[in-house]
């Protein structure tokens, strides 16, 4: 999924696929469901970026959707559209009480975990970056492995049974734990393997290791690209 060409497809507009946290988000979620949507990438911290950002969201952030006269701005509203507007059947949890959780802890991760996010920053290329987290990063781990714990190994690799909107909110997390070496208990580890696993997982980071833009350490956390 390329550069726009079909006018009726939605559009959605990626930062790069090493850094950007929240695109991935979004992407993987979009790409996983098979909906048939264009791809247009603006590397972050870039001229090009800061000039036609704007064109597309008007947070002046990444990812943004564009369908038709539509635009949708934040990865899981972005998420949340998309499931409603292609019918995506798994995307909440059919239980109303799982799906209350499924809600909560997507969006924990959404506005929280701000220490682990700042100091662990996404890098999809890096492996084996050994360091000592600090209290306040420690304290977010412990809270992400505690969320996925309580709901792995009951239904299948997934947190919810199906791979959902609140597995690709966390999609990232598994991604810096790999890069970091954050040791994990064996059904969170096994989540992560699952992740990894994916076919649209893997197309995301074949073409990460691709790319040739490096961000110095805190660029990919500028206002154009909150760290995620």
């Amino acid at each position: 999924m390329s550069a726009a060409a079909d006018p009726d497809q939605p559009l959605l507009i990626i930062g790069n696929r090493n850094y950007s946290s929240w695109s991935l988000r979004a992407w993987l979620f979009a790409t996983h469901a098979g909906v048939p949507f264009d791809t247009l990438r603006l590397p972050l911290d870039t001229p090009e970026f800061r000039q036609r950002i704007g064109n597309y969201s008007p947070s002046g952030r990444v990812p943004a959707l564009i369908h038709g006269a539509l635009h949708v701005w934040d990865s899981l509203a972005i998420c949340e559209y998309l499931a409603e507007a292609f019918s995506i059947a798994n995307a909440w949890p059919g239980d109303v009480t799982a799906r209350a959780r499924a809600r909560s802890f997507a969006c924990e991760m959404h506005a929280g975990f701000p220490d682990l996010r700042r100091e662990l920053p996404m890098n999809c290329r890096a492996r084996d970056r050994r360091l000592v987290p600090s209290p306040a990063v420690q304290h977010d781990i412990d809270r992400i492995i505690a969320i996925w714990e309580s709901q792995l190994g009951r239904e299948g690799p997934w947190l919810f049974g199906e791979f959902g909107i609140v597995d690709a909110m966390f999609a990232p997390v598994g991604l810096r734990f790999l890069t970091y070496g954050v040791a994990v208990p064996t059904a969170s580890a096994a989540w992560i393997e699952a992740l990894v696993a994916l076919p649209a997982m893997a197309e995301w980071l074949r073409e990460a290791r691709a790319e040739s833009e490096v961000l110095a350490a805190g660029q990919a956390g500028t206002p154009a690209s909150p760290p995620g």
